[in-house]
């Protein structure tokens, strides 16, 4: 059902979620493209979409090169992005990824620097109660980290993808541009502490966790 994927120059997890007896749904493609390929063929899959729960570079580095490849081999593969993070995509994102690798050191601009000459374009804006494909998928709209940041609940299978939004005994970093430590924890409470306690919790970096296990132990929220 859920195969992770630890990928990227920051260790980033990107999920490959499967509803179907032969396609999946890519989470946070954000590098180790030929890695993610051979799970994807190992499977026996074929990519339906690619998820991003938000905007920044480490979440979506790899998807370009994602996108080439089944191109070449006749398989589209949107794209799908909350409204609020959509100008991460697309050439003109790279004046606002330029704000962020520069609050975090000069080096983040050589790793990332042929990425960023070759943002992809979305295909599908995502909001507040979108389903993705013909899945159970609930696109629940948790700003705070970035403005468009989501976190994608399934309730038949109580699993939730919390991008950057909720870690294991963590939270997401609130000071990049856009950043609100305040809205994060609004999100986190009146959202994600609202789904029922035995939900698995899929972050975008580190060990899963539930919602019970946060709400008694996350330091940031007790």
């Amino acid at each position: 059902m859920v195969d992770r994927i630890v990928t990227g120059y920051l260790n980033t997890n990107t999920y490959l979620f499967s509803h179907w007896k032969k396609g999946c749904v890519i989470i946070d493609p954000a590098g180790s493209v030929e890695e993610i390929i051979s799970h994807i063929e190992i499977k026996n899959f074929r990519p339906l979409a690619i998820i991003c729960t938000h905007g920044h570079f480490d979440h979506i580095a790899g998807i370009q090169q994602l996108k080439e490849h089944y191109k070449a081999e006749d398989i589209e593969v949107p794209i799908y992005i909350h409204e609020e993070d959509s100008d991460y995509l697309s050439p003109a994102g790279y004046d606002r990824h330029m704000r962020d690798i520069s609050m975090l050191g000069v080096e983040f601009h050589s790793l990332f620097h042929g990425f960023l000459n070759n943002l992809p374009e979305y295909d599908f804006l995502l909001k507040e109660g979108d389903t993705i494909l013909d899945t159970d998928l609930t696109v629940l709209h948790t700003p705070g980290h970035t403005p468009g940041g989501i976190s994608i609940f399934s309730e038949n299978d109580l699993i939730l993808f919390s991008g950057d939004t909720l870690f294991f005994e963590g939270i997401g970093r609130t000071d990049l541009p856009g950043g609100d430590s305040d809205l994060l924890l609004k999100s986190i409470r009146d959202k994600l502490f609202s789904l029922p306690d035995d939900t698995r919790v899929f972050p975008g970096h580190g060990p899963y966790t539930t919602i019970e296990r946060e709400k008694n132990h996350n330091p940031f929220l007790i």
